[in-house]
């Protein structure tokens, strides 16, 4: 066997190994639409490779030719498709299509021409090329900048360049002398060589990206409440924490934002459990809509929710936080599912030097328990001694 012949059967089985790592990741991870596709790509690779083994035995070398770029056109056509439908993306069909079809019918057209044709070996390369920059494009497309995106774009126009290489290096030392003596060929070896660094560089690439995305994914799972949308109490306090610390690190103000639904066990007896979760749901919404993005906001179990509002004063918190009740409380019929109208109740407490997260939630939970006490359907601010400030907003004090 000669030394291209070596580099394609290693190149074959890396490829083996790849189609079974997506195919793997995609049964035990049935979000991982993109994996599926990759899994197909590499299995279409290794028809190339079978091909490109059994070229030198043919008496007439077209058919097989013509199959083994295909294979590989296919295959990065099929790769692109992986990437389109693991970054969200819908794929571009028609480009595709359109590449595809074009090169193949340019590739039958060429078959003839001299081996040692540049104009020919440029025809030969450039759609792979193309296909690469294609899907270089789709990934900038999604305008992410993290480190491990922005070298997969790297290495894909890397590729590029290198197929795009391959007609001035076949030029220089020659591509054999008919296409059944290209594996025997010093050009062979050279593009048997830069293709298996290429290949366990981008495969081990993309598989690293969607692992990180998968394990990211399950992780906002794993501190998702489903209910109402919100962090469950496990990612809220996570989320929360490292946000006080910043906040702490920055000499920032932050702010505690405790609330729950009134009467709530009345709504569960009158209306049913259905009813009550209609309501969590409604209530995840108002939070969501009235905070912004700064807000860290989580449902802490039953119809207690927290807010922790890194950056902001309690004016500002309390701002959001009458919205917030006000939205509540005049949401039609069709949104709170009953013909009773819901309301809410919120405590309030600015950070203070030196005070952990269970402090401030425990002192913005007196707060919440003073609105409760005082009739409900109301915002109360825990006393600041560095700030006087009354502890209802304009509206409850003219109530009051």
């Amino acid at each position: 066997m000669s030394a291209a012949g070596f580099v394609l059967a290693i190149n074959l089985f890396i490829a083996g190994l790849f189609a079974t790592a997506f195919g793997i990741v995609a049964a035990y991870y049935r979000g991982a639409i993109g994996a599926r596709w990759l899994a197909l790509a590499y299995a279409t690779g290794i028809l190339n490779g079978v091909f490109e083994f059994i070229l030198p035995y043919q008496v007439d070398a077209r058919p097989v030719s013509v199959s083994i770029f295909a294979a590989f056109l296919f295959a990065l056509a099929l790769s692109n498709v992986g990437i389109a439908r693991h970054y969200g993306i819908r794929p571009p069909w028609l480009i595709l299509a359109l590449i595809v079809v074009a090169s193949l019918a340019i590739n039958v057209a060429i078959l003839d021409m001299p081996r040692d044709s540049f104009i020919r070996a440029i025809l030969y390369q450039a759609p792979y090329a193309v296909l690469q920059l294609v899907g270089a494009a789709l990934i900038l497309s999604r305008k992410s900048n993290r480190a491990l995106d922005m070298a997969l774009v790297g290495l894909m126009v890397l590729v590029a360049l290198n197929f795009l290489s391959k007609p001035f290096i076949a030029l220089l030392i020659g591509s054999g002398g008919s296409p059944q003596g290209y594996l025997g060929s010093n050009y062979a070896a050279i593009s048997q060589s830069t293709a298996a660094v290429l290949l366990i560089s981008n495969g081990l690439l993309i598989l690293l990206i969607i692992v990180r995305d998968m394990m990211a994914d399950m992780t906002a799972r794993s501190e998702t409440d489903t209910l109402s949308g919100l962090l469950n109490r496990r990612g809220f306090e996570d989320r929360a924490e490292k946000a006080r610390l910043l906040a702490v690190r920055a000499g920032a103000p932050a702010v505690m934002i405790v609330a729950d639904l009134d009467h709530f066990k009345a709504i569960n007896d009158s209306f049913g459990h259905a009813a009550g979760d209609r309501a969590i749901a409604a209530f995840g919404r108002v939070l969501k809509e009235s905070f912004d993005l700064r807000a860290v906001i989580g449902r802490l179990g039953g119809e207690e929710f927290a807010v922790l509002l890194p950056g902001g004063d309690l004016g500002v918190a309390r701002g959001a936080a009458e919205a917030a009740r006000r939205l509540l409380r005049e949401l039609p019929v069709e949104e709170r599912g009953m013909e009773r109208q819901i309301t809410s109740s919120f405590g309030i407490a600015a950070m203070e030097a030196g005070e952990s997260l269970a402090d401030l939630l425990r002192r913005a939970d007196t707060a919440l328990y003073e609105a409760k006490s005082r009739g409900r359907d109301r915002v109360c601010v825990a006393p600041v001694m560095a700030i006087g400030i009354s502890r209802d907003g304009p509206e409850q004090q003219a109530r009051a």
